[in-house]
C-alpha cells in the first residue's frame, strides 16, 4: 500500500488494484434442518480468540433459527471464520448466494475491528467475485485492518475454498462508533 499526498492510499490486492480515498462455520449443535452437514471450525482457528458476537445477529448469532451461525476468531492480525455454503441460502440451483458471501466478507472484516475491542459500523463495502462458490462447499473467510485514520478503518477480506480456491475479495470502509451509538452496540455482544 502507498499513501499519496491527495489522501488515498493505493495497492494491490488479490483481487487487481485498488485505490481507497479519505473523506476527513457455523455451529451444528441446535442448529436447523438448513444447517445439517455445517462443519465446525478446525481445531487450528478454534485455538485462536472468540471474537464477541450478538445472540440474535443473523451472521453469527447462536439464536437466530434463520441465521448464518458463524463463529468468528482472531489470531492478533487477522479474523476468521469457516461455513459450508448452505443449501438454504443457494441464489440459483446450486450456486451459494452472492449476497450471503458478501454479508461474511462484511461480517470477518468488522470481527477484525472488533476484536480490538472498538465497536464500529460499515460505512461501505465492495465485494469482487472471482469464482461461484457450489452448494456444500467449504469456506474460509479472513479480514484484516488495512489501515486506521482517527475514527476510520479500512480493512480488506477473502473468501477461499479448502483447496485455495480464491472466490471473492472485498475491501471496507468503518467508522467507529460514537458515544450513543457505542454503548448499544456494547450491550448487544456477549
Amino acid at each position: 500500500m502507498v499513501e499519496s499526498e491527495d489522501s488515498s492510499i493505493t495497492g494491490e490486492t488479490s483481487g487487481g488494484r485498488l485505490k481507497l480515498v479519505w473523506d476527513g462455520t457455523a455451529r451444528t449443535e441446535h442448529a436447523p434442518k438448513q444447517f445439517e452437514g455445517v462443519t465446525q471450525p478446525r481445531e487450528s482457528i478454534r485455538a485462536m480468540k472468540e471474537v464477541a458476537k450478538y445472540a440474535h445477529c443473523f451472521v453469527c448469532g447462536d439464536r437466530n433459527d434463520h441465521g448464518l451461525k458463524a463463529r468468528f476468531f482472531f489470531d492478533g492480525e487477522k479474523a476468521f471464520t469457516e461455513i459450508k455454503a448452505a443449501e438454504a441460502f443457494e441464489g440459483y440451483s446450486g450456486i451459494y448466494h452472492g449476497g450471503i458471501l458478501a454479508t461474511l466478507l462484511d461480517e470477518v472484516m468488522i470481527k477484525s475491528i472488533l476484536a480490538g475491542s472498538v465497536f464500529a459500523v460499515t460505512a461501505e463495502l465492495s465485494v469482487r467475485y472471482l469464482a461461484p462458490v457450489s452448494v456444500g462447499d467449504e469456506l474460509i473467510f479472513t479480514g484484516w485492518i488495512t489501515r486506521r485514520k482517527r475514527r476510520v478503518y479500512l480493512a480488506e477480506g477473502e473468501a477461499r475454498g479448502r483447496d485455495g480456491t480464491l472466490y471473492a475479495t472485498a475491501s471496507g470502509k468503518y467508522i467507529e462508533a460514537k458515544a450513543d451509538l457505542k454503548q448499544r452496540l456494547k450491550a448487544s455482544v456477549e
